[in-house]
């Protein structure tokens, strides 16, 4: 198994969104942070021999990550048709051997059905924009009905939601840690060269 560093700059050649959308929240996740999501997912044994779904791919960071250690198949779901175009771009550059499937869909109603063994990973919209609130809500929901863990960004301050939203879902919170999300300036509104917003990451068993 390679470090999180060797992952991560196997994942730095990533290309991000070339016209993100601020309503979705496009956001490209950051090589260091998908090495160590993936990373640890895999020390617990959720993706090696394992089925692997990516809800909200956008250019396919999380899925190309999980690729590269081992699945038996990755799905990446999105419901933009141009950052699949650039993931289906990236997974040649990254030179990935596990089978990855591109598919179109709304992540939170994804029209999948694995039969095996799944591990859901996900960086969701965080709910920032207006009307837009809860946004990850519909993202734990795709993850509880589609797989029997999954690995999930959110917020710094969200540990009694995800968790209340878990045990109301028949899942439990496993596993939590830290991580940096740092966000390059993209959409008008951004004053500031780059912003490091602090998140958190969670597994949660479904049951």
């Amino acid at each position: 198994m390679s470090s999180v560093s060797a992952l991560a700059q196997r994942l730095a050649v990533v290309a991000g969104f070339e016209n993100p959308q601020v309503s979705l929240e496009q956001y490209r996740t950051p090589p260091e942070l998908a090495a160590r999501l993936v990373h640890d997912a895999d020390l617990q044994g959720d993706i090696d021999g394992r089925f692997v779904i990516d809800l909200g791919t956008g250019t396919g960071m999380l899925a190309l990550a999980a690729a590269l250690r081992g699945p038996t198949g990755v799905v990446g779901i999105d419901i933009d048709p141009d950052p699949l175009s650039t993931a289906r771009d990236n997974e040649g550059r990254v030179g990935t051997v596990a089978d990855i499937s591109w598919l179109r869909a709304d992540a939170t109603d994804a029209p999948l059905d694995t039969g095996e063994r799944t591990t859901v990973v996900m960086n969701p919209p965080f709910g920032a924009q207006d009307r837009n609130e809860h946004a990850d809500r519909a993202f734990l929901a795709t993850a509880a009905r589609l797989g029997d863990v999954s690995y999930s960004v959110h917020n710094a301050g969200s540990r009694a939601f995800v968790e209340s939203f878990a045990a109301d879902n028949e899942g439990t919170v496993t596993r939590k840690f830290r991580a940096e999300l740092d966000l390059p300036p993209q959409f008008e509104f951004h004053a500031e060269d780059s912003h490091t917003v602090e998140t958190e990451i969670f597994r949660i068993e479904w049951d």
